[in-house]
Formats: C-alpha cells, sequence, structure tokens
C-alpha cells in the first residue's frame, strides 16, 4: 500500500451504517446491485436510439446529434468525484436511493422537453438523468467487488456487468418500438411549416411519454432500496485518507487504468451511436430507420453473452491476457467492417459488442487492485474517465460529416489498440 496516500496512524469510523467491509456476502444485496447495473445500463442504451430521432427532428448533422452522449457523459466527469464523497458521508445504499431519484428527475423532465421542443432542452434532461446514473455507477462497481471474495472480484464483477448488458440488449430494441415505430412512415425532411411543427410535437410526445413510464419504475425502485439501507453491518473503522482523491492517478496501474476506461466508453458509445446510420447506409444494409433500430441489440446483445462467458473464463485465465485478447479482437472486427460492405460490413460491427464485454469490469478491477479503503475514492475517478463517451463520438461524428463514417470509426479502433496494450501492462497482480 501507499503510504503517500494513506495515513495509516489516525483512524475515522466511517459514517453511515451501510458501509461494507471486503469479503462481506449479502446476496440479496447482490441482487439489488444486480438489479441497478440492469437499469442504468438500459437507460443509457437508449441513447442510440434518441440520437436519431433528435438528428431528424431538429435536423442535425452527426457531431450536433453526437451532442446527446456529451450532455450524457459530461455528468460522469462532474458528479463522480461529488457522489463518492456523498458515500463516504452518508453510505453506499443511501446513495444509490439518491442516484436513483436523481435519474427518476431526469426522466420527469422530458414532459417540459418535449412540450418546449428546444434540443438544448432535451440535452439538460439527459445531463439531470445522468447525474443520477453517475451516482448510481459510483455505488455499485465497488459494492459488488466487496459483497465476496476478494480473490473473484474480477469474476463476479464481470458477471454483475451482465445483467447491464442484459439492459442495454432490451432497452433499445422497447425503444425502437416505442420512439421509432410511432409515425415512421413520416420524414420530418418532407413536411414544412405548421405540418413539420406538428410532426416535431408529436415525435417529441412519445419521447416524452417513454420517459414519464421510466420515471415511475425508477421512483418504486429508489423506495425498495432505501428500505434495505441498514442491510449492511457497520465495519471496524477504518483508515482516513489524506489528500485528494486525484492522487491515486500517481499510481502508474490505476491511472493507467482510468485512462482506459476513456477510451473504452468511448469507443464503445462511437459505435453504439452511429450504428442505427451506419446501418441504413446503401453499402452497409440499407436499412430504414425502425429496422436498423432493432438491429442495435444485437450489439448490446454479444456484450451479454460475452459477459457470462468472461465471468466463467477469468477465474482461470489472467485478467490482462483476456483484456488483451478482446481488445486485438474489437480491432479487427472494426478494420474488417470498414474495408467490407454488406452483411459482412454490418456484421463486422455489431459483433465488437462482443468482444465490448468483459472490457469495462476487467480494466475496472484492474485498475482497483490495492486500493482497499480508498474504493470509493477509485470508483469515482474512475466514473470521471467515464466522460471518454462525451469526448470520443462527438469527434467520430466530426470525422463522419468531414470524411464517411467508415473513415470515422478508425478513431475507436485505435482506442481498442491502446486499451490492448494496457492489459498486456497489466497482466501481473499488483502488488
Amino acid at each position: 500500500m501507499h503510504n503517500d496516500i494513506a495515513d495509516t496512524s489516525s483512524t475515522d469510523p466511517v459514517p453511515g451504517d451501510d458501509q461494507p467491509a471486503h469479503g462481506q456476502d449479502v446476496p440479496d444485496l447482490r441482487v439489488f446491485v444486480f438489479v441497478l447495473f440492469f437499469v442504468f445500463g438500459g437507460i443509457t442504451s437508449l441513447n442510440d436510439i434518441l440520437i436519431p430521432k433528435l438528428k431528424e427532428l431538429f435536423t442535425l448533422s452527426h457531431a450536433q446529434a453526437m451532442l446527446v452522449q456529451s450532455a450524457f457523459f459530461a455528468a460522469y466527469f462532474l458528479v463522480s468525484l461529488p457522489a463518492a464523497w456523498v458515500v463516504r458521508r452518508i453510505g453506499y445504499l443511501r446513495t444509490a436511493a439518491l442516484g436513483v431519484l436523481v435519474m427518476a428527475l431526469g426522466c420527469l423532465l422530458f414532459i417540459p422537453a418535449a412540450r418546449i421542443g428546444v434540443f438544448g432542452v432535451f440535452l439538460g434532461a439527459l445531463f439531470v438523468l445522468a447525474a443520477g446514473i453517475t451516482t448510481v455507477q459510483v455505488v455499485a462497481n465497488p459494492l459488488i467487488s466487496m459483497l465476496g471474495k476478494p480473490r473473484t472480484a474480477h469474476s463476479r464483477l464481470t458477471f454483475a456487468q451482465a445483467f447491464n448488458s442484459l439492459g442495454t440488449t432490451l432497452f433499445p430494441y422497447a425503444g425502437a418500438l416505442l420512439i421509432l415505430a410511432p409515425l415512421a412512415g413520416v420524414s420530418a425532411s418532407s413536411l414544412t411549416g405548421a405540418a413539420l411543427a406538428a410532426y416535431r410535437q408529436q415525435e417529441a410526445a412519445v419521447v416524452g411519454q417513454t420517459y414519464v413510464g421510466l420515471a415511475l419504475a425508477l421512483l418504486i425502485l429508489a423506495v425498495l432500496i432505501w428500505l434495505r439501507r441498514h442491510r449492511l453491518p457497520t465495519p471496524p473503522p477504518a483508515v482516513r485518507a489524506t489528500g485528494h482523491a486525484l492522487q491515486l492517478l500517481s499510481r502508474p496501474r490505476f491511472g493507467l487504468g482510468a485512462a482506459c476506461i476513456f477510451l473504452y466508453v468511448g469507443a464503445e458509445v462511437a459505435i453504439g451511436s452511429l450504428l442505427v446510420a451506419y446501418l441504413m447506409q446503401p453499402s452497409t444494409l440499407g436499412l430504414a430507420e425502425q429496422a436498423a433500430g432493432t438491429h442495435v441489440p444485437f450489439y448490446w446483445g454479444g456484450a451479454l453473452v460475452g459477459r457470462f462467458i468472461g465471468a466463467w473464463l477469468l477465474q482461470r485465465v489472467s485478467p490482462g491476457k483476456v483484456l488483451t485478447g478482446v481488445a486485438c479482437a474489437a480491432l479487427m472486427l472494426l478494420l474488417v467492417s470498414v474495408s467490407s460492405q454488406g452483411a459482412v460490413s454490418a456484421w463486422t460491427l455489431l459483433a465488437i459488442g462482443l468482444c465490448n464485454s468483459i472490457m469495462f469490469p476487467t480494466i475496472f478491477s484492474l485498475a482497483s487492485e490495492g486500493l482497499g479503503h480508498r474504493a470509493a475514492e477509485g470508483s469515482g475517478i474512475i466514473c470521471m474517465a467515464i466522460v471518454g463517451g462525451a469526448i470520443i463520438p462527438p469527434l467520430t461524428g466530426h470525422l463522419a460529416d468531414l470524411f464517411d463514417l467508415r473513415l470515422a470509426l478508425l478513431l475507436p479502433a485505435v482506442c481498442y489498440a491502446l486499451i490492448g496494450a494496457y492489459g498486456a501492462y497489466a497482466r501481473r497482480p499488483a502488488i
């Protein structure tokens, strides 16, 4: 343990009565954490359905449409460390309930956004929604690692991420039916004047109604979590940390891991955000918008299958080696996709979801090895790195506007190459 990060000469009790000691096994709480992964993964993936709809409604370029991801993932950068502070003050489960309430508020803000019909208001609602998701994710990642034996933390976090992938698989399909299917036969480009304004109002209302339904479900979930806020016994007094949480970045394994989270989220979100447009290209599959939208679950479904496989594989193979392997596979699939056409181009891009499957949990657990009582702070910093989803997708969209979608996807390819290098670097356990 690095003595420049922790002061071992003094101790303070950790506030809150639900701070877990590492290694506690509370099965019913693990179920609730799995539900949290399912919910925040599913709601995040709805952006891939929302982007083409808002792009059409407000006549946006690829780069402008990617501002949806910028508004959403900027919350990770701004909210993660404050959320980690809240965890230390009130505990994991209380913070989780608070985060779910903020998510519900963000969903409800889609009502005024739909009525006003201004793109910027939608971005504001998405930011609030993402602030709640960020808070929940800061809680969920270290909590699932702590609820069990330390030696199986890689596998357990990957298994939990499988529920995240289940959400990202089911939600886009439902979103395509609820958001893209209504008025699917009408195109904004063919309307003008009052007809265009009426169409935009109708479609915005459809989006708003979808998110109101989500808000009601989230309110119920927040109540259920709150009722279980005392389920974790109070641990022994914890070591008091000195210095700012960002000092953790001075540890190469952690700092490089946080950078790889930035690259991974950016690459995954950029590909997911452009999937509908990519599949609509005549040189790919030439699908209509709704049909292309129903293919998005194949991308996230690959991550679902891969995480169940990965939970088994990571108990038998070094996590660093597995990370390098899947990153190289993603790179190869991406290069095949951009250099081919038709079904081969489409399905090799969709298959990257399978390779993405274990990247986040494996990078997270590799970077977090040895953090001990500073796990919440480390989680906060790593969640800040998720801001890659706000930066790399707009850059990819800008490249698509300048050149084309295929060349733009070379940026995510660079991200995967760097992630593969980190896996090779971190293949040995932290000392």
